[in-house]
């Protein structure tokens, strides 16, 4: 039986949903005591997982998911920056007034900016932590109809997320970013779903089409949010001791580009 996190406390923002729902079932399985965060409530968590509702992308939001975690686990040993998306419209760059670009950067940059700032200290001070920041190859191939500012945000967070690890490294907090492209989770279905009832075709073709729009998936497929909850895992792990500063795309192919 793996126990790689066994007696370690961990906080996944965005747990309940998607990649974060399968990152928290697979570092619950293998012994974390885990605390997850969602805008709304969640009533299928496993045993003994804590939910915090919480809205992440404000200020009072991360003040009290700060809050609760400390009352609930005692402290943060490993903190996976998950949350994130896009609820921008359509049009491309002119579409996106100061709130849409507001909102993008609080969802996918200033959250985890902030969660970092608040848990960093106690890391440092035990010398020992783990932050892994989920960003998307969206920064490397940004689309520019609905997700332009999501994809800056993208690209900010990784910026961010190796400059931080140059500074905390020495100090015993290793810090990662993981990239996924097209992973097929319950929203991305719901997605394939309305495309093939709008082009009437099937839900296969309308797969297709989605994976041509990113110029392909040479592996042929989606990724799946398990195989992205494995990477996590395995980068939070102790056996993952020396990988540092490092981004980790999987995305099945999908970037074209060494």
């Amino acid at each position: 039986m793996n126990t790689d996190f066994a007696g370690k406390r961990v906080l996944i923002t965005g747990g309940t949903k998607g990649m974060g729902a399968a990152t928290l079932a697979l570092m619950h399985e293998r012994g974390a005591a885990i605390a997850t965060t969602a805008r709304s409530p969640a009533p299928h968590l496993p045993a003994g997982v804590h939910l915090i509702q919480a809205d992440t992308g404000t200020r009072e939001g991360i003040a009290t998911v700060i809050e609760q975690a400390q009352r609930l686990l005692g402290g943060v040993d490993i903190l996976i920056n998950n949350v994130g998306g896009s609820g921008a419209p359509g049009g491309g760059a002119l579409a996106l007034d100061d709130d849409a670009w507001q909102q993008a950067l609080n969802d996918n940059l200033l959250a985890a900016v902030r969660l970092d700032r608040a848990l960093l200290p106690a890391m440092v001070a035990q010398h020992y932590g783990v932050i892994i920041h989920i960003s998307s190859i969206q920064r490397m191939l940004p689309l520019y109809d609905s997700t332009l500012a999501y994809a800056a945000a993208k690209a900010a967070l990784s910026t961010y997320s190796k400059g931080l690890s140059k500074e905390f490294g020495p100090r015993g907090v290793r810090i990662n970013t993981v990239s996924p492209g097209f992973i097929e989770t319950a929203a991305a279905q719901t997605f394939i779903r309305r495309l093939a009832e709008h082009d009437q075709v099937s839900e296969e073709e309308s797969r297709q089409r989605v994976m041509t729009s990113l110029g392909g998936i040479p592996i042929g497929r989606p990724g799946k949010p398990e195989e992205v909850a494995e990477l996590v895992a395995f980068l939070a792990s102790d056996r993952a001791a020396a990988i540092h500063g490092a981004e980790h795309v999987i995305d099945g192919g999908t970037v074209p580009t060494v």
